[in-house]
């Protein structure tokens, strides 16, 4: 029985929405641990949990397709977040979102590149992408000086690249009708074994007495959890129902969903600029939503 796209659209919304706000809890836990720290941890945590989910162990009809789970664990779980990471010491914060924001137009490049011309990239696709990026500078910078930093902006765009890589690969992957919790986890398998080199070349050593207060506890608890086991597994559902292109156009509201959740949770201010930013990435998004299959 096949998923109706209308939940399709539920899950990614959700799904935004919940990795709008792991802005919130990364920054709390900064505090006491390092970016890699909280990289490692939360996805261990995503890991277990999606064990605890589904223990069953995910028998490959073809070895061959192992190959395309060892691509998604590298590109979506370790690459992306590593070089966002990477890139947030090198260039303002600024520029990496939005930098990564051009992740869903990307994608539907490379999407139809790879689809024989099944999909037809239309005007009003690039219409609202340009909405929506204007939208997200205006949230991004704020009226802050553009500084451009080669290193850490390249590395910024190669973090939106691999992105497009991960979403067109799971694509692939969710037509060889497997269980979505043991496919995410063997994702999050792979993606753990490439962060190792990372954690040793890293300044990885978490001091583990801070979990004891709760609210670290629970910030890796929400990230772990709830933004990577529960978050991958709806995103990958949505991928699977609506397409890599369709879904990855949600990624334009997760500017729009920190600006408000940090200024309800941690009081920020929200400008005029950010209004009138946020107002124009909801335009793009519903003009980039007006895709047609031929």
């Amino acid at each position: 029985m096949s998923t109706k796209p209308s939940v399709g659209h539920i899950l990614a919304l959700i799904t935004a929405f919940i990795w709008g706000t792991t802005f919130i809890a990364t920054k709390i836990l900064l505090v006491e641990f390092t970016p890699v720290e909280i990289l490692f941890i939360r996805f261990v945590l995503g890991f277990i949990a999606l064990s605890l989910a589904c223990p069953r162990r995910l028998k490959l009809a073809e070895k061959k397709q192992e190959w395309l789970f060892v691509l998604a664990g590298l590109t979506g779980v370790c690459l992306y977040y590593l070089m966002e990471n990477i890139a947030l010491t090198y260039t303002m914060a600024s520029n990496v979102g939005v930098l990564v924001s051009i992740s869903p137009f990307i994608t539907a490049l490379l999407a139809f590149a790879l689809s024989r011309r099944k999909e037809k990239l239309r005007a009003s696709f690039v219409l609202g992408f340009i909405v929506a990026i204007t939208g997200i500078c205006l949230i991004s910078f704020n009226g802050a000086q553009l500084e451009l930093n080669p290193l850490g902006d390249v590395l910024a765009l190669g973090a939106t690249l691999v992105w497009a890589i991960y979403s067109v690969t799971v694509n692939k992957i969710s037509t060889f009708g497997y269980n979505v919790i043991q496919t995410t986890r063997r994702f999050f398998l792979y993606g753990l074994i490439f962060m190792i080199p990372a954690i040793f070349a890293m300044d990885f050593s978490p001091n583990w007495s801070c979990l004891a207060e709760p609210k670290y506890l629970l910030m890796f608890l929400f990230l772990g959890i709830g933004a990577c086991a529960v978050c991958f597994v709806t995103w990958n559902i949505s991928i699977q129902v609506l397409g890599p292109v369709k879904c990855s156009i949600y990624l334009y509201l997760v500017p729009v969903i920190t600006v408000v959740a940090s200024a309800i949770v941690l009081r920020e201010q929200i400008t005029p600029l950010a209004i009138l930013g946020t107002a124009l990435t909801l335009l793009g998004l519903i003009l980039s939503s007006d895709l047609k299959r031929k």
